[in-house]
């Protein structure tokens, strides 16, 4: 039976006591862009510089985006005393490096997903992390979102009774080029790294680690995985199916359904969006959620930006709605799977 209405959604208000804190962005590339963007619309936080190997790129990305400096080298910007927190928004293959080299420079570090190329990267992140008493956040943006929190609280309040399972895809056409970033296994590109960690993240907030992975797909000519089938299992009737691909759009929808109600999510349902909360019946009456926030599409970067802040604000050393120890088993789903194909 459905409830009469949604709870509220749970936002990382702006301004709401959370310090100003100072970013430096490594890698001025279309992702920094866009969340240095979100940053300057939603918050009060501060990108004041950038760095890259390229002197020029970077002075050209602090140029557009209001930037106060810019360093042509990754060690000149994280030794910036004036930095309290580096964003990495390079290729996953530097993340590991870039993030050791700033978490030993005493900054506080948000890594774009995925937080390393693989869970034992990972695991040494989270350990230079820890020895170094510095906030380490992998920039899942989902979790931040509006609807996230309407979501969990359904969960949590038991909404949907016994959850049997997760479906959820990631599909984006990309053209095959074999120097394109997604082509090239040296920089990390695949499918799994880059897209299907959006439906695998899904599941885990749902159940946590599976207890069993079975996985299906294919390669490319170079040899990165270009399509993916997990099924994902949770004990005794629940079983998780997530689907990634470089070869076409799919709907980018995700469900998760109990015995007393299920909840449908909208296309590209890891950005800003609704969904419906349906009982079981065959009429499928509903109740819908949609984003009062107004934010569209990468606007929504804004969120996890101030959650970043509100969390160092707190004394806090990882995010509790998105944690460490977690963020290296979804990396460990994803390595388990990769390694059947």
């Amino acid at each position: 039976m459905l409830p009469t209405t949604l709870p509220e959604p749970e936002f990382f208000t702006t301004d709401s006591g959370e310090p100003s804190l100072r970013w430096g962005v490594l890698g001025p590339g279309w992702i920094a862009g866009e969340f240095v963007t979100a940053m300057r619309r939603h918050t009060i936080q501060l990108p004041v510089a950038v760095g890259s190997r390229s002197a020029e790129r970077a002075a050209t990305f602090a140029a557009q985006h209001g930037m106060e400096r810019s360093y042509g080298s990754y060690e000149a910007l994280v030794g910036d005393p004036e930095i309290d927190v580096v964003y990495i928004a390079t290729p996953q293959s530097e993340h590991l490096k870039l993030g050791l080299l700033a978490l030993a420079a005493g900054k506080h570090v948000m890594i774009e997903k995925p937080l390393a190329m693989n869970a034992d990267e990972a695991r040494e992140l989270v350990d230079a992390a820890r020895a170094a008493d510095r906030l380490l956040m992998e920039a899942m943006w989902f979790r931040y979102l509006p609807q996230a929190s309407v979501i969990r609280t359904l969960l949590a309040d038991g909404t949907l009774g016994t959850v049997h399972g997760v479906h959820a895809e990631h599909g984006q056409p990309i053209p095959f080029d074999a120097a394109h970033r997604l082509y090239r296994p040296e920089l990390g590109g695949g499918a799994m790294l880059d897209l299907g960690i959006y439906p695998v993240q899904l599941d885990s907030m749902v159940f946590g680690a599976p207890q069993g992975i079975t996985a299906t797909g294919g390669r490319s000519s170079t040899g990165v995985d270009a399509y993916a089938t997990l099924v994902l299992g949770h004990g005794d009737g629940v079983q998780s199916t997530l689907t990634t691909t470089l070869l076409a759009r799919t709907p980018n929808r995700a469900t998760i359904f109990g015995d007393r109600t299920r909840i449908e999510m909208s296309e590209f349902f890891y950005t800003p969006s609704s969904f419906r909360l349906l009982d079981n019946s065959h009429e499928g009456d509903g109740l819908e959620f949609t984003d009062p926030s107004g934010r569209k599409l990468f606007d929504g970067l804004s969120w996890e930006a101030t959650a970043l802040a509100r969390y160092v604000g707190e004394g806090r050393r990882e995010s509790p709605l998105h944690t460490l120890d977690e963020t290296v088993s979804i990396a460990a789903t994803m390595d388990a799977a990769l390694d059947q194909f």
